[in-house]
């Protein structure tokens, strides 16, 4: 079963779970945009996979499948999607504007509720993905310089990472400027820079970055792929403090902060696998491996000279001419 097929079987089955009556061939038709025929198979998989399902017939003849509340557990284990939890943020927002109190504290206990009900990481995503919603629709900004990207790049990209499918680009930062790449995509790094992960077709299977504002042009291509089925995103992404990656500095890095932005630092959360020590004399050494030292450089400049690099020792290196004492508030 495809990942399509099996995320439409749980949506039939959360419909079957939360309607009264159950759903019939004519509901699945219209939320699914698939025919009669697609829509019977879809009601055998769901009795299949779901052998407590139960039908009827009401008195207009039409078949409804049901699935118990006790099956609702199920269901519920999956917690929330991003696109239902940008639906409920957008919902608090407007409340708030409209200055409803009532509705405000019942939707934002709703989501409460649903977050916590969910493992950390799916939790942070969603939270991720409604912020990017509500950026979009004007209820959330992103202040600071940033590099530009066209909204039809991030279209086709958006499509070619649910497809899977593939997507053929120029790509102004290799060696042939000119040259069609014809590349596989598998996430998004999203940083000071926008790399896409993604490997070449035809190439040696190696993942590479695609800085975004460095494609010239992205179309979108009919033909699927098979992701790599070992790569994950989150693991991949933890390698670099930032969004870019080097092999060959990835390492332990140490950061020690002085005691008086220890407090400061500790409501920080500068790398995924971070572990953070308060020392006898009041500073806070954070220890975790990544790469990316001059993204980190950037980071550690914003704290000036309350912060002393233990270890690399390139990345000690690097910034250790730049630590100035002269900054009004840290960061």
């Amino acid at each position: 079963m495809s990942f399509q097929k099996a995320a439409d079987l749980l949506r039939l089955a959360e419909m079957a779970t939360a309607r009264y009556s159950g759903v019939n061939l004519t509901d699945i038709e219209e939320t699914f945009s698939v025919d009669r025929r697609t829509a019977q198979r879809m009601t055998k998989a769901l009795e299949e996979m779901f052998p407590h399902c139960t039908t009827q017939v009401d008195d207009e003849r039409r078949k409804f499948w049901k699935l118990r509340a006790d099956d609702a557990r199920l269901m519920l284990a999956q917690g929330i999607r991003d696109s239902e939890l940008a639906a409920i943020e957008l919902s608090i927002r407007r409340a708030e504007r409209d200055g409803a109190v009532t509705e405000v504290r019942a939707l934002s206990g709703l989501r409460d509720r649903l977050l916590a009900a969910m493992p950390g990481p799916h939790a942070r995503r969603a939270e991720a993905d409604a912020e990017a919603v509500l950026e979009a629709h004007g209820f959330a900004s992103r202040p600071g310089p940033q590099v530009r990207v066209t909204a039809d790049l991030m279209g086709v990209i958006g499509a070619a990472l649910k497809g899977p499918f593939a997507m053929t680009v120029v790509y102004a930062g290799g060696r042939d400027p000119d040259r069609e790449r014809r590349l596989e995509p598998h996430g998004l790094l999203l940083g000071t820079r926008r790399y896409l992960v993604a490997r070449e077709a035809g190439g040696d299977g190696r993942l590479q970055h695609y800085r975004l504002d460095r494609i010239r042009s992205a179309r979108l291509e009919p033909d699927s792929f098979s992701r790599d089925p070992d790569f994950d995103l989150t693991t991949h992404a933890s390698r670099a403090f930032g969004s870019f990656h080097a092999d060959n500095e990835y390492g332990e890095v140490v950061w020690r902060f002085r005691p008086a932005a220890a407090a400061t630092a500790q409501e920080f959360l500068f790398h995924p696998t971070q572990q953070m020590n308060v020392e006898e004399d009041g500073s806070l050494t954070v220890r975790f491996s990544a790469s990316g030292h001059l993204e980190m450089a950037w980071h550690l400049y914003m704290w000036g000279d309350a912060v002393e690099v233990i270890a690399p020792d390139a990345l000690r290196i690097m910034v250790e001419n730049h630590r100035r004492g002269d900054f009004p508030a840290m960061p």
